[in-house]
């Protein structure tokens, strides 16, 4: 059992190592830290808490830097998030709402904003959709014969598809019959549209069979649409921010594991809520000296893809677990808002 001497001193070493990227001395935590000890004091805490396996000794004389396990501690009972500046929530919202209509936008401003945020990599998977249902469609007049027909699918898809029709009514009543169609097709797949359900549709919308026949067509391509993985990522060249980097040899490990898109989907996945794994919690070899903190974007429930951010295990969490909290749910309640 650990005390709360302990985690104090703890803590002073993490905040410390993670400002200046070198080995602390208990010299550095008297002087900087008002923990009201001794030095030496502070170095037989130190000795215990690397016995314990909290902290490591990289050199003989040198002092102490985090453990693997001495980091998870401090994420999970130690640290306080920071919180953020009016301006940054204000960038955060500003960015987020300005590309609201448009999935695909809106992920790749998102991904650009973790990065300029964090100084980190980020990364996103987005998941391939081999069906899709309908959870919208929007009927809007164009002119007398035209009508522009939205559909949403809840694998994010959107389908604009002008069809051609014998008269078009006008906008009170285009504006039912979409509602109509919606509310009868909702959550199906393209195989559950029998023609028991069309001629059910047909008789609510009697004198317009020739707007549900026009629609349908469209309705099928969405239904059939197929979405691929996709993985992209933003701000590569911030891990050279980094003295762990300035490595020719840790820049190159750091680099082909942020291009193979194998491992990385699989680093980034089995998420619930917002996932902090470090070093050897990775399993690609090639990860143990990274922390990768990621989170999973959903759309109506149906989980869209993988948004993480990539960085040494130094990084400042308090800091990017805010960032990382506020953009998720922004982003996660933009997608949901009906």
């Amino acid at each position: 059992m650990i005390d709360d001497r302990k985690l104090k001193i703890l803590h002073a070493i993490i905040r410390d190592y993670i400002s200046t990227g070198e080995p602390v001395g208990s010299r550095t935590i008297a002087k900087k830290y008002n923990l009201g000890i001794s030095p030496a004091t502070i170095r037989n805490e130190m000795a215990d808490l690397e016995e314990m396996g909290l902290l490591e000794q990289p050199h003989t004389s040198a002092g102490r830097v985090p453990s693997n396990k001495g980091y998870r501690l401090y994420v999970d009972r130690i640290m306080e998030c920071e919180r953020l500046s009016q301006e940054e929530e204000a960038i955060i919202k500003h960015q987020i709402l300005k590309n609201e209509y448009e999935i695909n936008t809106l992920i790749h401003h998102v991904s650009s904003l973790l990065s300029d945020l964090t100084k980190l990599t980020c990364v996103v998977n987005t998941r391939s959709v081999k069906r899709n249902c309908v959870i919208s469609i929007q009927l809007i007049k164009v002119d007398n014969n035209g009508i522009l027909c939205i559909m949403v699918m809840d694998s994010g898809i959107i389908k604009n598809k002008l069809v051609k029709v014998s008269y078009v009514p006008n906008e009170e009543v285009l504006s039912n019959i979409g509602k109509i169609i919606t509310n009868d097709l909702k959550e199906l797949f393209i195989e559950q549209i029998t023609l028991e359900v069309i001629e059910g549709l047909k008789e609510k919308l009697g004198g317009y069979d020739d707007i549900v026949e026009a629609v349908l067509p469209a309705l099928y391509e969405g239904l059939n649409s197929k979405t691929v993985d996709e993985l992209f990522m933003e701000g590569t060249t911030n891990i050279f921010n980094y003295p762990e980097y300035n490595d020719i040899e840790n820049a190159k490990k750091m680099l082909s594991l942020l291009h193979n898109k194998t491992e990385i989907p699989k680093l980034i996945g089995n998420n619930d809520g917002i996932t902090v794994r470090i070093g050897d919690e990775n399993f690609v070899p090639e990860a143990n000296d990274c922390a990768i903190i990621s989170a999973n974007y959903t759309l109506g429930g149906k989980e869209l893809g993988t948004i993480a951010l990539i960085g040494p295990k130094r990084i400042n969490y308090s800091k990017v677990l805010s960032i990382m909290n506020m953009v998720m749910k922004e982003l996660n309640e933009t997608l949901n808002d009906e």
